[in-house]
């Protein structure tokens, strides 16, 4: 296993040139993405104790992209705290809470604004001393805007967004660590728009725990929800009581899960051919020695 931003390692000291890493440390959360070029999980950011999910009060915000942050989030096994940033542009914000809450019942949400101060207060409660939060959104969100914010003082470089679509330049280009003075740990990501999926079953289950209790009440155990008598799911469609948005939201999330988890299985047995063909391969080898 190899180490992220994040881990916890053991290290062994080497007087003659780099430090040697022999042991990467349980991880009490974490939070994986697919790499879309391998097919395999890429691990973003480790042991962490709150996801920070943010979106602005302008053009980036998107119910759908909140839904994916949250089932990766739940997934984390940390913390999701939903920030709208940019509180400043906007005069009433309600709207844009009353969607949130929706799709994410219970999940603290807070609005700021790192130009006039609004809303930090109220944020310094989960910045205490070592505590560990990850900012996930999209680029022109104001992650590096937020840091600087809460850390009173320029530790990130901030660029500027294009007014006319809402879309920011990737200040941030590689995940980091940053320490403030009171000892709170901040992972910042690149600007993400979306997240490829990896296993997010735990994630699914809190995020869309709606759509599961529906499910939970269908007639039959192993029911499609399409055109089975008594679906309730397809009830709760018909009836308004669950939007035709949120359902296709989750069956594309269930897909994604469903193709990650395919590819993880293909690795095993790649890794376990691999793994028997070597031990052959060596004992091949003994035996050739011995003769």
């Amino acid at each position: 296993m190899y180490p992220v931003v994040g881990d916890f390692v053991i290290v062994k000291h080497n007087p003659q040139g780099e430090d040697i890493i022999y042991k990467v440390l349980e991880r009490k959360s974490k939070f994986s993405r697919i790499d879309s070029f391998y097919e395999k999980e890429q691990v973003v950011a480790t042991n962490f104790d709150y996801v920070f999910i943010m979106t602005s009060l302008n053009h980036d915000f998107n119910i759908r992209r909140i839904e994916r942050y949250l089932t990766a989030a739940w997934q984390s096994r940390a913390m999701p705290i939903i920030i709208l940033t940019k509180a400043d542009l906007c005069s009433d914000y309600s709207y844009y809470k009353d969607q949130i809450r929706k799709v994410a019942i219970g999940v603290p949400i807070l609005a700021v604004s790192s130009v006039t101060g609004e809303g930090l207060n109220e944020l310094k409660n989960y910045i205490k001393p070592s505590e560990t939060i990850v900012f996930l959104g999209s680029s022109g969100v104001g992650k590096s805007s937020l840091v600087n914010a809460i850390a009173d003082e320029e530790i990130m470089k901030v660029n500027d967004i294009r007014e006319d679509d809402s879309k920011g330049r990737h200040t941030t280009t590689h995940r980091q660590l940053v320490m403030l003075q009171n000892g709170t740990m901040i992972i910042d990501t690149p600007g993400m728009r979306e997240i490829g999926m990896w296993d997010v079953t735990e994630g699914i289950n809190c995020s869309f725990d709606d759509i599961e209790m529906y499910a939970s009440r269908c007639k039959f155990s192993d029911c499609s929800h399409e055109s089975e008598l008594g679906c309730v799911v397809k009830a709760a469609l018909e009836n308004g009581e669950l939007s035709a948005e949120r359902w296709g939201n989750y069956l594309k999330l269930k897909k994604e899960a469903k193709f990650a988890a395919q590819k993880e299985n293909v690795n095993i047995r790649l890794k376990e051919k691999s793994r028997k063909k070597n031990i052959a391969k060596f004992q091949k080898t003994l035996n050739s020695k011995k003769h």
